[in-house]
């Protein structure tokens, strides 16, 4: 028997060795379990990459289908059930990252995200009128079983970013929009984001939703040439309603994507750049596609502007899935995003007046009255958004727009990979599979810092 065990030994080690010879240096497994592919129970610990380094029992097994599976039960637990498990995938030609039973969430990511965390502390400051906001965005959460484009990575990388909540770190989470992809058919799309809605939304930190191009299951429609999948309001009666009931969540009214969130001197306003009227044809099939037409409306303009007028000694920030204007000053939406900018100088320079569209639809037209003559020791600093899937920043009137990369893995050979996450040659289970941010904001330093973790910058800052 020992013969036998001592041989089996030597397989594994023999197997593992052949592994690391054949792959790229970049793939290096993340831990020494990788090498165990015998069935059978082993002690590691530290040496082979446990979570903290504890001492765990590696039971490996295989199920029904063959396949290997991993589990790791603490050597001090008072039952048989394990706290991490995974699978070998054939097409990684690997195992899996160990994931926590409870939480969901992949124990190598919150080690990313305490390091995070730590590089936050030291180079920001804490105390009055300094906050800090956890974002993502663009996770395109669909059901596909994915290694290296959109699928149940998704839902995955909401979960791990909730671990920031763990850490005490946040005054507000907001996640800007595309929640899902949109490409599935209208059932699961909807079972999708009631999936999102109950994982991102807290009890212990505030948090805001808004509306991507993709949450109203556009794509679906496209792809098929078929009716409506999504009836009227239905993302915004899953995802807002948590939000808009929110103690530290104000508004005007509930129909639109707009909120406020204030924390000493800081404001956030959110703004929802998917705001289009259902509207379908004799065939069912909507007028205005939400994935291709961006927009802003009349009465949601309205709601930014009563808010805007209640601003006294706010250093504002807004934050939508689109950006308004492009670096040229251009309209970056269908319908108004120029006019919001515009909106926004009028407030920095203390103006009274009205938005008036041209060469629009009637459901577009503008007719806003505004009077920003007696806001003092306010202004709107900056503007923060995802949608284009790359990391990008330009300063325009004074207020300083912010691009956020994209959550969702984008692996390099897919049609529709941007060249910025391209370069990050993005892999499943690798520091760079995901992406997401800590923006802090020090009104008494003038400084808007915005942290980053996964295929994104590891600091960008701008002055406010």
């Amino acid at each position: 028997m020992k013969i036998i065990k001592k041989t089996k030994g030597m397989i594994d080690k023999f197997s593992g060795v052949t592994r690391k010879m054949m792959r790229k240096k970049s793939n290096i497994p993340f831990d020494g379990m990788q090498k165990y592919m015998t069935v059978g129970e082993y002690n590691v610990g530290a040496p082979e990459g446990t979570p903290h380094g504890e001492e765990y029992k590696l039971i490996v097994y295989k199920d029904t289908d063959n396949v290997l599976h991993q589990a790791l039960r603490s050597i001090n637990a008072s039952d048989l059930a394990p706290a991490y498990v995974r699978k070998f995938d054939k097409r990684l030609n690997r195992y899996t990252a160990f994931v926590n039973k409870q939480t969901g969430r992949r124990y190598i990511v919150e080690d990313q995200l305490d390091q995070l965390v730590d590089y936050v502390k030291k180079h920001s400051r804490d105390g009055y009128n300094s906050i800090n906001i956890g974002v993502l965005t663009d996770t395109h959460y669909k059901d596909a079983d994915s290694i290296d484009f959109y699928g149940h990575n998704g839902l995955r990388h909401v979960k791990e970013f909730n671990y920031l909540e763990d850490k005490d770190v946040l005054d507000l989470k907001a996640h800007l929009g595309d929640w899902m992809d949109g490409s599935d058919p209208g059932l699961v799309g909807e079972a999708e984001l009631i999936s999102l809605s109950r994982t991102f939304r807290s009890k212990k930190t505030n948090f805001a939703v808004i509306k991507g191009n993709h949450d109203e299951n556009d794509k679906f429609d496209e792809h098929h040439d078929l009716k409506a999948s999504f009836p009227e309001n239905e993302f915004e009666d899953i995802m807002w309603p948590s939000m808009y009931a929110q103690d530290g969540i104000h508004y005007i009214t509930r129909k639109h994507g707009v909120a406020y969130f204030d924390k000493d001197d800081v404001r956030i306003i959110t703004v929802n750049t998917s705001d289009l009227p259902y509207e379908l044809d004799e065939q069912g099939k909507k007028k205005y596609d939400t994935k291709l037409a961006l927009a802003i409306r009349e009465d949601q303009m309205q709601e930014i502007i009563e808010i805007l007028e209640n601003s006294n000694g706010k250093t504002i920030i807004f934050m939508s899935h689109a950006n308004p204007i492009t670096r040229k000053g251009t309209n970056a939406l269908k319908f108004n995003g120029r006019s919001l900018h515009e909106l926004m100088v009028a407030f920095n320079q203390r103006e009274k007046g009205y938005l008036n569209s041209r060469d629009v639809p009637p459901e577009f037209t503008l007719a806003n009255s505004f009077d920003f003559t007696k806001i003092k020791n306010a202004k709107i600093v900056a503007y923060l958004c995802g949608h284009r899937h790359t990391e990008d920043q330009y300063r325009i009137n004074g207020i300083q727009y912010i691009f956020f990369n994209c959550s969702a893995l984008m692996g390099p050979n897919h049609a529709l990979t941007t060249q910025y996450n391209k370069r990050w040659n993005r892999q499943m289970d690798h520091a760079n599979e995901a992406a997401g941010y800590i923006v802090n904001v020090d009104v008494q330093r003038h400084l808007l810092q915005v942290f980053g973790y996964g295929a994104a910058s590891k600091r960008r800052f701008y002055r406010i």
